[in-house]
């Protein structure tokens, strides 16, 4: 873990609600896709856990969802610093996969991805991916996946774009994926557990107070003991995930 201070060069709405922003600073620390930092935000007491979207030098790119006041805070700035931790989470593995991978986001889970179809794809892996969202004006990163490469399918609930329904709605046709890797709401990730027969990494969105294992405000069961969503996670594997009734 390391704190820094970052410049924002860029921050635009990829949607109504969805926002990218880039900034510029000491990136070393974020040695593995699925990863994330915490952002400390004037007057807001507690720091805001956002996904790492994507690293080139010491650019990093980070999208977010505006859902209350720090977030809203973030999409108004379009200038100045900001003191981010760095290199928290464990992030995904991608020495467990086979050749022939199957990405799932869900809304504000799909921005992890990127960084991870990228890693994948320069290990010779074939790369798919399912993009699930609500409805058409709420889908972003299609193109950027397409354009590395990924084989892509969207879902919409209302079947505005893409297939209609939820990701799991989109599997049959990647039956011969030998691995998934996955991140988005809770009940989207059961879903796919549930559906799925092959093993798989899942990224889980917890509410945090520190974000780098202190407080235990993040604490799970697993199959392996309690472990802390910021600090032992967010990537949990498939066989170990145990789900309260």
């Amino acid at each position: 873990m390391k704190q820094s201070l970052f410049q924002i060069t860029e921050n635009r709405p990829l949607t109504k609600d969805v926002y990218l922003m880039r900034l510029k600073g000491d990136t070393s620390d974020i040695t593995s896709p699925g990863q994330f930092v915490n952002i400390k935000l004037d007057g807001l007491y507690l720091r805001r856990p956002i996904s790492v979207n994507d690293v080139e030098g010491d650019i990093l790119t980070i999208i977010y969802k505006v859902v209350g006041k720090g977030t809203e805070m973030m999409s108004k700035m379009r200038e100045g610093t900001l003191d981010i931790l760095t290199g928290l989470g464990n992030g995904y593995d991608t020495c467990a996969s086979g050749n022939n991978v199957l990405l799932v986001g869900g809304g504000v889970g799909v921005p992890p991805l990127y960084m991870l179809a990228k890693k994948l794809l320069s290990e010779g892996k074939n790369v798919n991916v399912i993009l699930g969202f609500n409805t058409e004006s709420e889908v972003f990163f299609q193109k950027e996946f397409s354009a590395l490469g990924c084989d892509v399918t969207v879902t919409t609930v209302d079947g505005s774009c893409g297939v209609k329904g939820f990701v799991t709605n989109a599997l049959e046709k990647y039956t011969d994926a030998t691995y998934f890797y996955t991140c988005g709401p809770e009940p989207m990730l059961k879903a796919l557990y549930n559906a799925t027969s092959i093993e798989g990494q899942f990224s889980f969105e917890e509410r945090m107070g520190c974000g780098f294992g202190a407080c235990m405000g993040c604490s799970c069961k697993t199959l392996y003991g309690n472990k802390r969503i910021c600090k032992d996670g967010p990537v949990l594997k498939k066989e170990e995930i145990i789900w309260e009734k």
